[in-house]
């Protein structure tokens, strides 16, 4: 019975830290902070239950068992709640008018920029973007230009522009409907 309650006190726990680490990461202290009580409350009681009994090694397996399977479920569920913003840089053989109007179409904000490449001029498109529309700017890139060069980074901070100008827009809506 210890083994099985270790096996799912694992299971919760890594998941937990996995979201509570990416919180911190991404600057979500607050909830991070509140995340991590519950942290150490099941990790005290799991480790507590494993180092009661050393000899029994049924209670260490599922400790092992539940972190590593608990480490897979927190990634999947980081996968599926994608936290925080994305920045894309997509790199263009050509100047493409429509794919900037679609996505500026479909909310995203774009920054265009004309640069030297070492054998003609490229076009950059600068676009920030929540994590859970990843997919969807993706789709547009891949139908209107599947030759574009595509990056990816996670973005800390912003300050003024397109998407903080929405995101406050948002958050007086929210404050006036409260």
């Amino acid at each position: 019975m210890e083994a099985l309650i270790i096996f799912v006190a694992q299971l919760v726990l890594v998941p937990i830290v996995t979201i509570r680490t990416i919180l911190v990461v991404k600057g979500i202290r607050n909830v991070a902070a509140f995340i991590g009580i519950f942290e150490g409350f099941i990790y005290v009681i799991s480790l507590g239950l494993v180092f009661s009994d050393l000899s029994n090694i049924w209670n260490m397996v599922a400790y092992a068992f539940g972190f590593g399977i608990g480490l897979f479920l927190g990634s999947l569920l980081e996968t599926k709640l994608q936290i925080g913003y994305v920045t894309f840089q997509v790199n263009l053989m050509n100047r493409n008018e429509e794919l900037v109007r679609t996505l500026r179409a479909s909310g995203f904000g774009v920054t265009t920029y004309i640069g030297e490449g070492i054998e003609d001029h490229r076009y950059r498109l600068d676009v920030l973007a929540k994590r859970n529309r990843e997919k969807e700017f993706m789709d547009i890139i891949d139908h209107m230009d599947p030759k574009a060069f595509v990056v990816s980074y996670e973005p800390r901070t912003f300050k003024g522009g397109f998407l903080t100008k929405r995101m406050k827009k948002r958050q007086e809506q929210a404050e006036s409907n409260a």
